[in-house]
């Protein structure tokens, strides 16, 4: 069966489907070291405030939307400006199908023609894969050109577990002398 697959820019009105996505990893995963579901004035919050300066993106499939992927700051200093962390959620039930892949491609093209230059993950990563983390998400970033950088030990406790996380690291730029300014969406 075809699907029909669009990859767009989200709304603030897309933000209850998006948190209902988020809300499962919350509640069952250490994917995210969030405890709690944020309520859904504080995710519109969140949306809206990252998307003040970087994309924020949605996959459908047959008109559904199926996840998010976004990029933010990756340290708040100037200096970091070229570099940006990213974010992906997918439906649970949506995993494993390619919509991650097209969804971060969209979003690495986006970050590219603002002149970002570093992509970094930073990811939940457990000594031994158990019931609520898994290394899935190091792996996807790898097939993606993703390579580690750092891992920090035993930083997020959740579940009654200790979890390291590692960072992962994507060049998709050149880095230059009198490197051009990045061209944020609100056109600082």
């Amino acid at each position: 069966m075809n699907h029909s697959v669009v990859i767009r820019d989200a709304r603030l009105e897309d933000a209850e489907r998006l948190l209902e996505i988020y809300a499962y990893y919350v509640k069952n995963t250490a994917i995210t070291f969030e405890y709690d579901i944020p309520k859904l004035s504080a995710f519109r919050e969140r949306m809206g405030n990252t998307q003040k300066r970087y994309p924020y993106l949605v996959v459908e499939r047959d008109g559904v939307i199926q996840g998010y992927a976004y990029a933010g700051p990756f340290v708040g200093r100037a200096a970091y400006s070229w570099s940006c962390e990213l974010t992906i959620y997918l439906d649970h039930s949506a995993q494993k199908c390619g919509l991650g892949r097209k969804i971060y491609g969209a979003l690495e093209d986006r970050l590219r023609e603002m002149g970002i230059l570093n992509l970094y993950a930073c990811i939940g990563y457990p000594e031994e894969e158990d019931e609520y983390l898994t290394r899935n998400s190091a792996g996807f970033h790898a097939h993606l050109g993703f390579s580690e950088v750092g891992k920090f030990r035993n930083c997020g406790y959740k579940f009654g577990r200790w979890y390291h996380m590692i960072w992962m690291e994507k060049i998709i730029g050149e880095h230059h002398p009198g490197q051009a300014p990045v061209k944020f969406l609100s056109g600082e």
